[in-house]
């Protein structure tokens, strides 16, 4: 008799899938606790000295999960934190949710599977699920939220004791299956591929709350917004997010290469950090902020007539007093991370007086990646990918991420043997185009369009 995973890459019905027992081991990319102090003293934290692919043993399954056979995952900054064991090693989060004690407890093992983004096929489901069927192609949310908790009620993201599902938890997406909560679950755009498909939930869904969602900046036709990193994972999905909702982008990036593609995303200025004097080593000096500040703003201004009314903001301490500077009058500031330092510095003055706001956004609630999802659905977002890979060489697609030598999202194989499976609607794929549907592949970080 064949294996699940077998069946599955040869398409069966439900029926099948539920006559297929689960493995009791499967293939994953995880971490060793024993490793937690590698890195310590170490300069380059290189993660593919502490990312591992190999066997791990299936959990049971909790009345509010569903096992999904993953066909595809991608790589996000958080695996490239988790490899590293920095701020602090996410096997902390571990024990700390195992104290919560019941099904928690299966989290604190001596390893952990990473990853936050995932494209596959429920395979089975808890006694406690009700909208969902085994069979059913799912992405998955990476908010792992309690619903017992009365905040999450209000919005999702404001529960204390909501995780980032493959960061904060175990069982993450860069593996051959994976377990979350149904309520992480969306249905796949039908006419995604499935590594399509598995870059778009973190970032996207992030991107749309920071921006669109009434949690965040809430832009507005033809308001100008300034995206750090527009060639990166979530700066790529925040282009589309303004471009589409009637504003004017501006992106910064690192390289003309990365300008480039940036244009292609439909971005109306692209300013590399070389225009503006910011070095890659910068650290929200006071002088050095004023002067980049006083320089990007002048070229916004030059181009547009008027300084931006919001910022996206995800690099952290290299740009944030930048942020602050440049956002007009009254403008917003939206943050959702710190890729180069969490201490961040900035002059008050020109958030007090200027009557400025800083808003802090993490992932997105459910309600708002079913929104996120819609847009993906009618291809006015489309994914960001630019590169895959095997899931046996899941090290190095973090290796690209962690070295920023990648443009948009970072795309890994799992079950899928190859890339092109997964389409269910090809008529609505022919529709939007596969051009337009990959608007990154055949481009690099460093030399542009190659293909």
């Amino acid at each position: 008799m064949s294996s699940l995973a077998d069946a599955l890459i040869g398409g069966v019905t439900p029926e099948e899938i539920e006559r297929h027992a689960l493995p009791d081991a499967y293939e994953a990319a995880y971490l060793r606790k024993e490793d937690a102090d590698m890195f310590r003293g170490v300069a380059d934290k290189d993660v593919r000295k502490s990312l591992r692919v190999g066997q791990v043993p299936m959990p049971e399954l909790a009345p509010d999960e569903v096992v999904v056979a993953v066909m595809a995952s991608a790589i996000n900054y958080n695996t490239v934190w988790s490899a590293m064991f920095e701020p602090l090693s996410t096997f902390r989060f571990l024990e700390q949710f195992a104290r919560q004690g019941g099904w928690a407890t299966r989290h604190d093992q001596p390893h952990q599977v990473v990853g936050s983004d995932a494209a596959g096929v429920i395979v089975r489901l808890g006694s406690g699920v009700r909208r969902w069927r085994v069979g059913d192609h799912v992405v998955v949310s990476p908010a792992y939220v309690d619903d017992q908790e009365p905040a999450s009620h209000a919005d999702g993201m404001l529960g204390a004791e909501q995780r980032a599902w493959g960061f904060e938890t175990n069982f993450g997406g860069l593996a051959h299956y994976t377990l979350v909560r149904a309520s992480q679950l969306v249905p796949k755009p039908a006419h995604l591929t499935w590594e399509e498909a598995a870059c778009n939930t973190l970032c996207a869904g992030t991107a749309y709350r920071m921006l669109v969602g009434d949690n965040g900046a809430r832009i507005k036709q033809g308001d100008a917004v300034l995206v750090w990193g527009a060639a990166g994972g979530l700066g790529a999905y925040a282009v589309q997010f303004v471009k589409n909702g009637g504003g004017i982008p501006i992106g910064v990036v690192g390289s003309e290469a990365k300008a480039e593609a940036v244009r292609r995303l439909g971005c109306d200025l692209v300013v590399t950090r070389a225009d503006i004097g910011l070095d890659d080593d910068a650290s929200g000096d006071p002088q050095q902020t004023i002067e980049v500040g006083k320089r990007l703003g002048s070229i916004i201004r030059g181009h547009i007539g008027r300084d931006p009314d919001a910022v996206f903001e995800h690099v952290g301490r290299a740009t944030f007093g930048i942020s602050v500077f440049v956002v007009r009058r009254g403008g917003s500031v939206v943050t959702c991370g710190s890729s180069t330092g969490y201490q961040h510095v900035f002059d008050n003055r020109y958030l007090w007086m200027k009557l400025k706001r800083v808003i802090g956004s993490h992932v997105a609630n459910l309600q708002e990646q079913v929104e996120c999802a819609r847009l993906i659905d009618s291809g006015r977002i489309v994914p960001t990918l630019s590169a895959v890979y095997p899931l046996a060489e899941a090290a190095e697609a973090t290796r690209l991420v962690q070295t920023n030598r990648h443009l948009g999202k970072v795309a890994v194989l799992c079950l899928a043997p190859e890339e092109g499976l997964g389409v269910t609607d090809p008529e609505r794929r022919a529709r939007i185009g596969v051009d337009r549907l990959n608007p990154l592949r055949g481009y690099t970080a460093d030399r542009g369009r190659v293909a």
